[in-house]
Order: structure tokens, then sequence, then C-alpha cells
């Protein structure tokens, strides 16, 4: 990571993939054209888990290249560190320019990337696990309804998990006074 003073702990960059709505996975397709897309996942522990259909562009990627990345955004914001008065005063002082480049023409942001393996879950226990996981995230006030959406569309999708083997977190943020929190620095 170029940005050290923006790394956050793993712990981090674990809870930013558990609340992100989705995260990107980037991988190699058939034509070793780079082919990336958003996915509803979910973790367990250092598994994430993924459904997809039967077929397509992405099932046939996965069967031919197991290595991916995964990129996760977690909260956006353009920070208003600066009254305008004080940005009217910055502007009239040219050699205050550097400080409209990264304090007022900039976002905070947390991100995490995880990069791994991935594998087709064929054992029908784990893919219910996954499934049930997933369900839990994204739909969780219908899971009184899981096990009659699982039996009729299990044998119709495809479940993936992917092993984490590295995970970075990164972070750009402003405290309360205007200064930015570098190198894991909590408020």
């Amino acid at each position: 990571m170029r940005r050290k003073d923006r790394e956050m702990s793993e712990e981090f960059a674990l809870g930013i993939i558990d609340k992100s709505r989705y995260g990107i996975v980037s991988m190699i397709d058939g034509d070793n054209m780079p082919y990336g897309l958003p996915l509803s996942i979910v973790r367990d522990d250092k598994n994430l888990y993924f459904h997809s259909a039967m077929d397509g562009r992405k099932v046939h990627a996965l069967a031919q290249n197991q290595k991916v990345s995964i990129a996760f955004v977690g909260e956006v914001n353009v920070p208003d560190n600066y009254t305008k008065a004080q940005l009217d005063e910055m502007a009239i002082d040219e050699s205050k320019a550097i400080t409209f480049i990264s304090s007022v023409f900039t976002t905070e942001f947390e991100s995490a990337i995880a990069s791994g393996t991935v594998e087709k879950i064929e054992n029908e226990a784990e893919k219910i696990h996954a499934m049930k996981l997933i369900c839990q995230k994204y739909t969780p006030d219908k899971m009184a309804y899981f096990d009659i959406a699982i039996k009729a569309g299990l044998g119709r999708t495809n479940v993936y998990k992917i092993t984490i083997e590295s995970i970075t977190g990164k972070r750009k943020k402003y405290d309360s006074k205007g200064i930015e929190m570098k190198f894991g620095r909590m408020e």
C-alpha cells in the first residue's frame, strides 16, 4: 500500500466487508480479459460467499481461473472542514493551494481489498449454510420463508466460496477539528 499512513487494521477491513452492501469481484475471463462485477457477498470468518446462476461469463471465468480480487467500499463523505469565510481567505493566498487539494477538494472514504481463491461449493450443507448467511444479511425480515426458498432454488444456484488469502483496509477521515486521522487513529 502506497499510503501507509491511511492503512487500517485487518479487523477494520473485515468490518468494511460486513457492512458493505456489495463487493466488486475482479477476475480474468476466458478471453484473458479483465472482468469485474458487483456481487452480494457475505463473510464467515476468513471466507466470503456469493451465489450466481448456473451459467454465464462469471461462471466460465471462475472455472478457468480461481484467483480473484474483491473491493469493498464503506462510508464515503465529502468533508466540510471550513467555513465560507475560511475558504475565501485561503482562496486569496496561493500558498494555501495545497490545503484546497488535500482537505477541501477531497473525499473521506473507507475501503477493503481482499484477494483469494474461489471454489464452487458442491457440499449441500455448506451451500445451504452460505445461502442462509447471504439471506440473513440481505433479507433478514424474510427468514421465515428461507426453507421454502432454499428447497425451490438450491438446485438452480451456484454457490461460491472465496478463501481470503490477503486483505488490506484503508481510510481517509477527518476528526471533529478537521485534522486527518492517520495511522489508524480513531478520533
